[in-house]
């Protein structure tokens, strides 16, 4: 068996700006909730391969992990995948940004396996990043569409 998740949520801005800002990894620990600090270990063109670290968990546990993210802004789709896969015996994310009436969908499509030695198995982790892709998506909506208000505010034109 194998894991797969689709989550999506429309945010109140341009594409170009919701690219932009969920695409800038050094905003990531602002963005998301989960986050402590993100280390990008090598750039090449549009290839970022990033160390991730997460806030500490109920136990004390500090989980980190070095990903890969292929981004196109052409057809603003991203491929990413774990090269640290830790429990996982393989985890793949595409996000991909549509412009929608409203704004932005941002949609985030993850595909897994858990190691037979993980705590979770493929199932559990299903329903956990199912429960926290939308706390996430919720957090990120907020945040970029306050940030596309704050810049229209300041656009003579009411423009971002």
């Amino acid at each position: 068996m194998t894991g797969r998740t689709d989550n999506r949520i429309v945010i109140a801005a341009p594409r170009e700006l919701t690219w932009q800002l969920t695409n800038d990894l050094e905003r990531w620990p602002q963005l998301f909730s989960e986050y402590a600090a993100v280390e990008i270990l090598q750039r090449d063109g549009d290839t970022v391969t990033f160390r991730l670290t997460m806030h500490p968990d109920e136990n004390g546990t500090v989980w980190s992990w070095v990903s890969e993210r292929d981004m196109d802004h052409d057809t603003f789709t991203v491929e990413a995948r774990r090269v640290e896969t830790g429990p996982f015996e393989y985890m793949n994310i595409r996000w991909e940004y549509e412009e929608v009436p409203g704004g932005t969908s941002m949609r985030w499509l993850q595909d897994f396996a858990m190691k037979p030695s993980a705590p979770v198995d493929d199932e559990g982790m299903t329903a956990h990043i199912n429960r926290n892709s939308v706390i996430q998506m919720e957090r990120i909506r907020d945040q970029v569409e306050a940030h596309a208000a704050t810049a229209a505010a300041g656009s003579p034109s009411g423009r971002v």
